[in-house]
């Protein structure tokens, strides 16, 4: 009898070990499934933060409406957001090889872009002007490029705008920079004759630098143009929640407070 007791005893006991440890592991379970979620829940994010106001690095920091905008998106959309400052002619490549998965930078949606990646519903309409030194009266606009020294950011449809200029007139100089900030220096001390750039972001410059001497001539231009956030090609899943958080924060107002933040008329 007593016999019989002690065998219960111990198989209760191996029975509620085995329990336990059956518990442990599926708590265990339970943290790796939570720790995948929320990996799975980052958002690594590729720009080209010398575009302000659209991004910039500011004390370390990277600013900017592109900047705002897509941190919201991350925040309703609930992903962690990582951004990730790099050229801007490498973002593409990044989309395409999955090092980051969605591309902002003031990106234009063009058939060109389209043939290699996919892009979100449009975030913004811009255009391109003309910008050359103040006292410059012979540039007028657009026409009067021809033959002159010009510049744009690489990469940007400015640069096309450039280069079409160029087959019009083979005697048109064009030169290219990485930053656009660098393009205006170059015209402010002549080396070039004109930038062509996105309306919004000379209209920045000359609003937020000393001294810019710079002015804008003739109309806009390309004013088709539109921003999207760029994804790897057949990346649904991405693009869908895109567009599922620019439309919320439009809903919600939070978009008309970062474009009024930063978009100065």
């Amino acid at each position: 009898m007593k016999k019989t007791v002690k065998l219960l005893l111990v198989g209760m006991l191996v029975f509620g070990l085995l329990a336990a440890m059956a518990g442990c592991g599926g708590q265990a379970a339970d943290k790796k499934d939570d720790a995948a979620n929320n990996a799975a829940k980052k958002l690594v994010v590729g720009t080209n933060a010398t575009f302000p106001p659209f991004e910039a690095i500011e004390n370390n920091e990277k600013v900017g409406f592109d900047m705002d905008l897509i941190r919201a998106i991350g925040e309703v959309e609930g992903y962690e957001v990582e951004i990730k400052h790099m050229d801007f002619k490498a973002l593409i490549p990044a989309l395409q090889t999955g090092k980051i998965d969605c591309a902002i930078a003031g990106m234009s949606i063009t058939p060109e872009r389209l043939d290699s990646i996919d892009f979100s519903d449009p975030y913004f309409d811009a255009g391109l002007i003309v910008a050359v030194k103040s006292e410059n009266n012979t540039i007028k606009g657009l026409a009067d490029l021809k033959g002159k020294s010009i510049g744009a950011q690489t990469g940007t449809i400015g640069a096309n705008a450039c280069e079409n200029v160029k087959k019009e007139d083979p005697t048109t100089t064009v030169k290219n920079f990485d930053d656009v900030g660098v393009a205006f220096m170059e015209l402010q001390k002549g080396g070039i004759d004109a930038v062509v750039n996105d309306q919004a972001v000379t209209l920045n410059y000359m609003q937020t630098t000393k001294d810019a001497q710079v002015k804008t001539v003739g109309e806009v231009f390309q004013a088709d143009d539109h921003y999207g956030i760029g994804v790897k090609k057949g990346n649904d899943t991405i693009k869908n929640m895109l567009n599922d958080g620019l439309k919320k924060l439009k809903e919600n107002g939070k978009y008309q407070e970062i474009h009024d933040k930063w978009i100065k008329s």
